[in-house]
């Protein structure tokens, strides 16, 4: 029988070696457990409607592969392969969920699930002019204020604001960027937890610290350690899988002031190197795992 077949999809339109490792980090796990990988950047698939049906055009119009594992956020593709019938990992809607960080706090709140106080910037159209709101925020939220850019990674759209002064500049820098306001878990400030979870369970766990900024993230000088975690940081990484409909995802949490864990956020798309340099553990080898195992459920592939 032939061995299944998976794109791995990646953005061709970022140049930084971190998107394209992830991309080869894990054709080299499918190719350990048997699948035969094909690495492709998302210009190369283009979303396509003809005679009132979705398509794909381009280079790989007439090519279909057992399953794909999507290292982007280029949703409307995900979405139309998965309308051509092809399973995809993480699924479009988990990636749109966990990708718009309004939309994944809204989700969580939905389930209960504990994270920092938080309050989704109102919609702006061009430049801020009605700055109406702002005490509210600071009477509900308080400084130091952490402000989030609904769309970023690794940390590069976060922003502290210690003062009232600071907060109006980036309200007026951001203008009708999509963002939220939330607050700072003193308890936790430059260090966090990322455990990576696949398939409703923990596989690898670091601990991130910095001396220098309270951003955890390695992009800013955040160092990593192997973690042990406890059963209730285990059980809320686990929860946030199962909300929001990921396969895998790393799961980031903070240390609350009475030692809960409350999450930071969700990565659909979580680079897995630096996990592995810290633990040793490679977590693509139990996604593709998880992935051979969900397509025998599905009856896309037998043993």
């Amino acid at each position: 029988m032939a061995q299944p077949t998976c794109w791995i999809i990646y953005n061709g339109n970022l140049p930084q070696k971190k998107f394209m490792d992830f991309a080869e980090w894990t054709a080299k796990a499918a190719e350990k457990k048997g699948i035969t990988p094909s690495i492709i950047k998302n210009n190369e698939l283009l979303v396509s409607f003809k005679n009132g049906k979705s398509s794909i055009s381009g280079r790989y119009e007439n090519s279909s592969p057992d399953f794909v594992i999507f290292g982007d956020k280029d949703i409307f593709l995900a979405k139309q392969l998965e309308k051509l019938g092809i399973p995809v990992y993480n699924s479009a809607d988990s990636i749109e969920i966990c990708d718009n960080k309004s939309r994944m706090y809204q989700t969580l709140a939905d389930h209960g699930i504990p994270f920092p106080k938080t309050i989704i910037a109102p919609k702006v159209f061009g430049d801020l002019h009605d700055y109406s709101h702002y005490p509210a925020i600071v009477k509900e939220i308080g400084f130091p204020m952490v402000i989030k850019e609904a769309f970023g990674s690794f940390g590069m759209q976060v922003h502290l604001a210690e003062n009232e002064q600071r907060l109006l500049e980036l309200m007026r820098t951001l203008k009708n960027t999509e963002y939220v306001f939330q607050e700072m878990v003193g308890s936790s400030y430059g260090r966090d937890v990322r455990i990576n979870i696949v398939g409703g369970k923990a596989v690898a766990c670091m601990l991130r610290r910095s001396e220098s900024d309270f951003r955890a993230n390695v992009s800013f000088g955040g160092k990593t350690e192997p973690y042990t975690p406890t059963e209730e940081q285990v059980q809320l990484a686990a929860a946030c899988g199962e909300v929001t409909g990921t396969a895998f995802a790393g799961v980031d949490l903070l240390f609350g002031p009475d030692g809960s864990p409350l999450v930071c956020e969700i990565n659909s798309n979580a680079h897995i190197r630096s996990i592995y340099e810290c633990t040793g553990i490679d977590v693509a080898l139990p996604m593709m795992d998880f992935i051979l195992d969900d397509l025998k459920r599905r009856g896309s592939v037998h043993e």
